[in-house]
């Protein structure tokens, strides 16, 4: 399965010179916790995440009122606080390396570009969306776990011995 089968092909944007005060409303509106920054052309220039907004933020201890605060906010851009080296993929690539890169870089998603323009965003929830339908988890039967030497042939041997019970394989994964 690829990129272009799971991903999310209208994630949300923002422009590098909005107020980290409209992202994070842009944020709770959406019950999200990712934003990518794009410039007037659509070329990614950033991510955003809750993580990143936590860390300009003031602390509790700050002496400053809410409305200090609130203004502070209003005039801090998205580009001073969002990530500039962003980790991205592309449509054609699988979601097995989507999945290794996330879990490499540390990262819960990957925006998808074509060149230097969004045109997706690939996150944890959709990998695990995809593999849940791929081992077809929601379905009733029964798992089997089968431990055998790598040769040739041997998974058509498997297959022949279940077709010959009557039986169906739904879904199969292999471990080196």
């Amino acid at each position: 399965m690829l990129v272009k089968d799971v991903m999310n092909d209208h994630p949300l944007v923002i422009g590098p010179e909005a107020s980290v005060l409209d992202a994070k409303e842009i944020m709770k509106k959406n019950k999200e916790t990712k934003l990518a920054v794009v410039d007037k052309n659509g070329v990614l220039v950033g991510l955003l995440t809750n993580a990143d907004l936590i860390k300009v933020s003031p602390s509790n201890a700050t002496t400053l009122d809410m409305y200090e605060l609130g203004y502070l906010l209003s005039k801090m851009s998205v580009e001073k606080a969002m990530i500039k080296n962003v980790k991205t993929t592309n449509v054609e690539q699988t979601v097995e390396e989507a999945a290794r890169l996330m879990k490499d870089y540390g990262i819960t998603c990957l925006p998808v570009v074509d060149g230097d323009i969004l045109i997706g965003m690939i996150t944890q929830t959709d990998l695990f969306e995809c593999f849940i339908e791929m081992f077809s988890t929601k379905n009733p039967g029964i798992r089997a776990v089968v431990i055998v030497d790598e040769k040739p042939g041997i998974l058509a041997k498997i297959a022949e011995a279940v077709a010959a019970k009557n039986g169906n394989i739904v879904s199969c994964g292999c471990i080196a």
